[in-house]
């Protein structure tokens, strides 16, 4: 599954306690670092930059205004991350912070969580995002002892199916009108990958 370039740093897993996020060099392009307050201006100009290409897919965008909604967001996350309920890191090409991926809904009792990701439209076709979520995904099975990693994207969204067919995840089904979307719901479509099966891609 891995090519080899992918180097992790120390995990800080001990009983059920996690990391603050991913924190990793990919190649040399691309690196992934835990989601911090010092982003909050380039996070901001990145969501504002990408605010009509993001919002066909992402239901959040009219609560992410200006700098002060991005910093409250980011707080929000550090503050999940510390009570171990998620985990969000900033994806960066070329030391330029281009999207998020995060580990959401942490379920440490039945050991599954769901992956969350979006990515700056000029740095679309790269492999980016399937590289960050392969990233994520073996440090959710192999740091914090995961047995389940879900991907849920809506009906129509082709780019994020692609990332989960390509990494081999399981199509399950769909969820009728799952989620609203601004207007309107939008059905999900369940994609999943269980440690077992992990084990056996690597």
């Amino acid at each position: 599954m891995f090519s080899g370039q992918i180097k992790f740093s120390q995990a800080n897993y001990s009983k059920g306690i996690a990391a603050s996020g991913l924190a990793c060099c990919i190649n040399r392009h691309l690196c992934l670092r835990p989601l911090a307050l010092a982003d909050t201006d380039a996070l901001f100009a990145l969501t504002d930059a990408n605010r009509s290409y993001l919002r066909q897919w992402l239901p959040w965008l009219d609560s992410n205004l200006n700098s002060k909604d991005t910093r409250a967001f980011i707080k929000q996350k550090i503050e999940k991350a510390y009570l171990c309920q998620e985990l969000v890191s900033a994806i960066f090409y070329d030391h330029i912070i281009v999207g998020l991926i995060g580990l959401h809904d942490i379920n440490w009792s039945n050991r599954s969580s769901s992956i969350g990701y979006w990515l700056d439209a000029a740095h679309q076709g790269k492999g980016v995002m399937t590289l960050a979520c392969q990233s994520m995904i073996d440090y959710g099975f192999t740091t914090l002892n995961l047995n389940r990693i879900d991907i849920c994207c809506a009906v129509g969204n082709d780019r994020s199916e692609a990332v989960a067919k390509r990494l081999g995840l399981t199509y399950e089904g769909t969820l009728r009108e799952a989620e609203w979307l601004y207007d309107h719901f939008v059905d999900l479509k369940v994609n999943s990958m269980l440690r077992y099966e992990w084990d056996f891609c690597l």
